[in-house]
């Protein structure tokens, strides 16, 4: 077993000052070795959120686009099965697969040039499976890569 701890990567979707959306590749790198409970093995923990938070799965239809628009909260999302974009008003466009991992945080865009927040979609012939877990807590502001 590896005593080096993990890194792992995830895009941050996020407002700047300006009211611009822009998408950062960060990295959750705060990770703990120690076990879940009482008798089990220990294993790299990161850090935990305590705020409320909403858990759902949804499933985008093959070629479903979803025009421009804010995440209804800050939230993880994490492809569990086919793939799908996010594209920031600043013009970036990121693909994503099972495993990868995005954070959308882009509240309080400013609309520029027809765009507000993202769009986004599914991207070949499969449906796109995603977890979102959604916080209660209110988005920041210009602070890209917020948990690292």
């Amino acid at each position: 077993m590896s005593d080096d701890a993990p890194t792992i990567p995830y895009w941050h979707l996020w407002t700047d000052a300006d009211g611009v959306s822009h998408q950062t590749k960060c990295a959750l790198t705060h990770f703990e070795m120690k076990a879940m409970g009482a008798g089990a093995a220990p294993q790299w923990q990161g850090s935990r959120t305590h705020d409320g938070m909403t858990v759902m799965v949804t499933v985008q239809p093959v070629g479903w686009v979803g025009e421009w628009h804010e995440n209804p909260r800050p939230q993880w999302i994490i492809p569990l099965s086919g793939r799908w974009f996010v594209e920031s008003m600043d013009g970036t466009r990121v693909e994503m697969g099972a495993g990868e991992i995005s954070f959308g945080e882009d509240q309080n865009t400013t609309r520029t040039n027809g765009r507000t927040g993202h769009k986004s979609g599914t991207i070949g012939d499969q449906p796109a499976v995603l977890m979102v877990v959604q916080f209660d807590s209110p988005p920041t502001v210009g602070q890209p890569c917020r948990f690292a």
